[in-house]
């Protein structure tokens, strides 16, 4: 396979595509099936055909506006509709051509306007179980770039000439852990990607999984040629069936193109990739965990030094990178290191994917330059607080992040301020929650979840959650006394520095983080005995009159 070859592929679909006066191309990511897309494509072929209608009707992944689905966009006129049924069919099938449904129509352009789409620019265009429709968006053009022109370090010097940094939620830069493994001895290396999302509300990963997976594919085999690996796996979640299905279909057609296996375009290049489902562990998203997972090992994670680009799976040097990072990598080798650091900030570059949930009128997925800030992001792209509902806060970075507050909406999102501010990137789930939230309760919803997940390998993890879970109960029961909130910020501490891994170690934020910014429900809850958003169920103590 070599740049014309895959020219050829691509002009061969653009050329069966122009035979089509109308592509319809109709959400099937799994919040749009859920809602029976499925059926609803069917109907839309039936009626194409029954009407006469030149159309081609096409399968998507993910158009990102997930409150509104399902969801049908119409080329070459760019006409989106919203909350589209089976029974809708007719009337769609009609409008082309002529006026579009008025009652089907959805125009939020401020919503798509304002996003920059690098890791989601084919989600929605394209049938992500078709190879060739890829291939004819440029797909594997970086590939085979990288391997017909240039040398594995020259890749590695694009990548970190672009800034990139890990989307995982660690931010680690993304050339120098391929450096590290590059320089690794051996003649074994592995190449992971960890698919395993775990934060409540998080749903990025996954969608470009179902969306556009051999981006990814693409990206792990030009990582794999840049650090000297013959081996990759994908961790993706069983609770995934979508992903895994689109996924384990694009493996099989990447392979009959030559474009993963031996002798990859016809050069002295190997790489394969096998895919392994997480078993439901939340810490198995930490990269130590991962690989004992994939070892078949219990997924727990292990002390570092030695780090995985040095001894990862079966002690041989590993890269590990979330599905978002590979799938920054093709547009990063095909446009240059250059081109993806003109955008973002001058310590975070390039775009953030986000999923939007919680109270806010789009919920859904955007991707967004770095240094945006959260008002434009919240106001703007997601619409804001519906029912006529006061913005209270919006947590960041999963279970581990924090809740920062309205008055830090004008905060620009980068690495470094949301850390300043008391939480974290993450992978990029976004909670939004509005003057119904009680603060308190939210911190003891996310400690629970970090107690339920932990692996219980480290006291301090284990036995430090449980503790602060207590706490926290007391207090939304109003039971709780001011010693018990002065042990609780102690306990915070003592996780934070003695945990052995990032779970532990983060745990202590959405106490923190609500701590310092709504320190007054807490009181409320101890003091005065009554939660001010009316969530929690305390009785208040009967007054005895004299």
């Amino acid at each position: 396979m070599n740049i014309e070859e895959l020219e050829q592929i691509a002009e061969s679909v653009r050329a069966e595509n122009a035979k089509f006066d109308y592509e319809i191309n109709v959400c099937m990511g799994t919040g749009c099936l859920s809602q029976h897309s499925d059926k609803l494509k069917d109907e839309l072929v039936k009626e194409a055909e029954k009407q006469g209608k030149n159309a081609f009707i096409r399968r998507t992944g993910c158009m990102g506006l997930c409150a509104a689905g399902p969801l049908v966009l119409v080329d070459p006129e760019e006409i989106l509709y919203q909350h589209v049924k089976a029974s809708d069919a007719a009337a769609v099938a009609a409008s082309l051509g002529a006026e579009p449904v008025a009652a089907l129509q959805c125009d939020l352009r401020e919503h798509f306007d304002q996003q920059v789409h690098v890791v989601l620019e084919n989600s929605g265009h394209i049938d992500p179980e078709r190879i060739d429709d890829y291939i004819a968006h440029d797909g594997y053009q970086a590939l085979v770039k990288a391997l017909t022109e240039m040398e594995p370090n020259d890749v590695i010097k694009q990548i970190t000439e672009s800034g990139l940094r890990g989307r995982g939620g660690g931010g680690y830069p993304t050339g120098l852990k391929w450096g590290t493994v590059a320089k690794a001895g051996g003649d074994l290396k592995y190449v992971i990607c960890n698919g395993d999302e775990g934060d409540p509300g998080a749903f990025m990963d996954r969608s470009v999984l179902e969306s556009d997976p051999q981006r990814v594919l693409e990206g792990m085999a030009i990582a794999a040629y840049a650090v000297g690996a013959s081996k990759g796996y994908v961790y993706v979640r069983a609770e995934y069936p979508l992903a895994v299905a689109r996924l384990t279909n694009c493996l099989r057609d990447a392979r009959r193109r030559g474009l993963l296996g031996n002798n990859i375009c016809n050069t002295p290049f190997n790489f394969d990739v096998e895919i392994r489902l997480g078993a439901g562990a939340f810490v198995c998203g930490e990269e130590t965990a991962l690989i004992a997972s994939i070892e078949g090992k219990r997924g727990t994670p292990k002390p570092r030094p030695p780090y995985p680009a040095v001894s990862g799976l079966w002690g041989k040097p590993t890269l590990i990178n979330n599905v978002e990072t590979f799938a920054n990598i093709a547009p990063i080798i095909r446009k240059g290191g250059k081109w993806f650091a003109s955008v973002g900030t001058e310590k975070s570059k390039g775009t953030k994917v986000f999923a939007i949930t919680g109270k806010i009128t789009n919920t859904g997925l955007v991707e967004v330059p770095m240094g945006m800030t959260l008002r434009q992001i919240i106001e703007g792209i997601g619409g804001g607080v519906p029912d006529g509902h006061k913005f209270k806060a919006v947590q960041t970075g999963g279970p581990s992040g924090g809740c920062i507050p309205d008055e830090h909406l004008d905060l620009q999102v980068s690495y470094e301020s949301l850390i300043q501010a008391g939480s974290m990137m993450g992978s990029g789930g976004m909670i939004v929650m509005d003057d119904t939230s009680c603060m308190v309760n939210v911190a003891r919803f996310f400690v629970e979840f970090c107690m339920t997940e932990s692996c219980g390998k480290c006291i301090p993890c284990r036995a430090g959650t449980a503790q602060m879970f207590t706490l926290l109960s007391r207090i939304c029961a109003g039971t709780g006394t001011m010693d018990d909130l002065d042990l609780l910020v102690d306990l915070c501490g003592t996780i934070k520095e003695t945990s052995l891994c990032g779970l532990g170690m983060t745990a202590p934020n959405p106490v923190l983080s609500t701590l310092r910014y709504f320190k007054n429900e807490y009181i409320d809850h101890i003091v005065h005995k009554r939660c001010p958003a009316g969530v929690c169920n305390i009785e208040a103590p009967v007054e005895v009159l004299a």
